[in-house]
């Protein structure tokens, strides 16, 4: 097999596995907004609409389809080799994270937009799973797989993708002031246990 066809291959194994991932997102997303509704920001009422949604998934796409050029900086065959290496591996890493962190939530999965925050009714707290380890593992997983992508297929969809999922930060902040007016004392005892991003190298014994 050579360099080229292996190439391929490997990107065609990414986008399975990253449009895969979006597809189980997107059914969870559904479902999430079949149930009743708690706490709800007022943005989040007009924003988290399943029709809204799905017309901003397509324009994803078709924005997508739109940029989807090489990005035109030259890469040697060993640089080349080695960004869609370590880009395969970023991607297929952070849809292995997303996948776990929406197994872990279950039921208490539910879109957010940077214009408001949905709870679920009867929403609960998630400690277990990647959320023992940080508290945002699935927008940490999109960044992740957001740079893999930039890595495996560096073009500008996959750069703006990057650049703007870098916005998850801010929206992360806003689903936490929520939480904690939401759960209050358990939220605070899980945020100061629990790091946001980076996960600590050693566990803080059980109290």
């Amino acid at each position: 097999m050579t360099l080229d066809v292996a190439g391929r291959v490997v990107g065609w194994i990414g986008a399975v596995i990253g449009l895969g991932t979006l597809g189980l997102a997107l059914v969870a997303m559904v479902r999430s907004l079949r149930r009743p509704s708690g706490s709800v920001e007022p943005g989040a009422r007009i924003v988290l609409r399943l029709p809204l949604l799905l017309v901003a998934t397509l324009g994803f796409f078709v924005a997508g389809v739109w940029l989807w050029r090489p990005i035109p900086v030259p890469l040697g065959l060993g640089l080349s080799t080695l960004s869609s290496c370590a880009g395969i591996i970023l991607l297929s890493a952070g849809c292995s994270l997303y996948l776990w962190g929406l197994r872990s939530l279950g039921s208490m999965f539910g879109p957010s937009s940077g214009f408001g925050v949905r709870l679920s009714a009867g929403h609960r707290l998630i400690d277990s799973g990647p959320y023992a380890r940080v508290r945002h593992p699935m927008y940490l997983a999109v960044m992740i797989a957001a740079l893999g992508s930039l890595l495996l297929y560096r073009t500008w969809a996959t750069l703006a993708f990057a650049v703007i999922m870098l916005g998850l930060v801010v929206r992360a902040r806003r689903e936490e002031r929520v939480l904690a007016q939401e759960f209050g004392q358990e939220w605070r005892v899980y945020a100061a246990r629990v790091p946001a991003w980076i996960p600590r190298l050693r566990r803080d014994p059980p109290a």
